[in-house]
């Protein structure tokens, strides 16, 4: 079984990218940005979000942000829209050689239900590879940003943004841990920084994981 998801992994051959960091920290527009940026240089380039990502996903996400409910079941519902996503959208676009764009993937759920809600980082992430078959992103692009400066550019606000601040620092907290556990796969950016700054600066790290990634293959 182990050999046979590692034989699956060394098929995708495609570039996987998510997108994290707080409430407000402009993930919409450089995932935008970003997506132009790679199509206009001959990549196709599948965008997906989370909570989300196919009709039955996406059916999940309305009503984990708009009910009321358990952290252990919030996390659960979190789990399976993933594994919905991973399944039907990154996946064979992974396959494809496309380059699957996702905003936000594993490493809220760490930072979210794991750190924030306390129900442990590491049984977050244990569930998570059993949701995803172990599928990591080639590279995570943490747009760092204090929360309260986040939550003010937001205009209206689901259930998980109308958290309270000191939930939102302690989501902070999470992605800042996890990020440092994973110096490999992360980089942080300073979200206050202009958004032609920040587009620059994750062009780079696009492109030197581009010619990484076609090395191995």
């Amino acid at each position: 079984m182990i050999e046979e998801r590692n034989l699956a992994e060394k098929n995708l051959s495609g570039l996987f990218i998510t997108f994290e960091g707080v409430e407000g920290a402009g993930k919409t527009t450089q995932i935008q940005l970003l997506k132009m940026a790679l199509e206009a240089s001959g990549k196709t380039v599948c965008v997906t979000r989370e909570p989300g990502g196919d009709p039955v996903a996406e059916g999940v996400r309305t009503l984990l942000l708009s009910t009321e409910m358990s952290s252990r079941a919030e996390l659960l519902l979190f789990l399976a829209s993933r594994a919905q996503n991973v399944e039907r959208v990154i996946r064979p676009q992974l396959a494809l050689g496309n380059t699957v764009i996702c905003d936000r993937f594993i490493d809220s759920s760490v930072a979210y239900q794991g750190v924030a809600r306390g129900l442990g980082a590491t049984t977050v992430q244990d569930l998570n590879r059993f949701a995803t078959g172990d599928l990591e992103p080639d590279l995570t692009l943490l747009l760092d940003l204090d929360p309260a400066v986040g939550l003010s550019r937001q205009k209206t606000r689901n259930r998980m943004e109308a958290e309270s601040l000191v939930f939102h620092r302690k989501v902070r907290e999470g992605f800042l841990e996890v990020a440092a556990n994973n110096p490999t796969r992360f980089l942080i950016l300073d979200a206050l920084q202009p958004a032609d700054t920040l587009h620059l600066q994750i062009m780079e790290a696009v492109q030197i994981r581009q010619r990484a990634k076609q090395s191995q293959s």
